[in-house]
């Protein structure tokens, strides 16, 4: 008994949705950051779920380098807070606009 995929696409919807409202609510670098990575896990679901809907392994390897995309997007976003962090004393991004020419 399989999994319809349109179970897997409301799944994803309703992450990125989440994703999305962390990314357009919290001023904290850290949630904002958590909030992209899910956005992009939604995306990888769907990869997923129509590679198993057409029955190849196309959409399976887009979510192998969207996997590593986001690895290498965490390796710079952690890079950019701890910078944020040792400017500032706090991770709230909206203290970064004191940083403008």
């Amino acid at each position: 008994m399989a999994v319809p995929a349109q179970y897997y696409l409301l799944l994803s919807a309703a992450i990125f949705c989440i994703g999305l409202f962390g990314v357009l609510t919290r001023s904290n670098a850290l949630i904002f950051l958590m909030s992209v990575e899910l956005m992009l896990n939604a995306a990888n679901i769907n990869f997923v779920a129509f590679s198993l809907q057409h029955g190849n392994l196309t959409g399976q390897v887009f979510a192998l380098f969207g996997m590593a995309i986001a690895a290498a997007e965490v390796a710079i976003g952690i890079g950019i807070i701890l910078v944020l962090y040792r400017n500032f004393s706090d991770v709230d991004v909206t203290k970064a606009t004191t940083m403008r020419w």
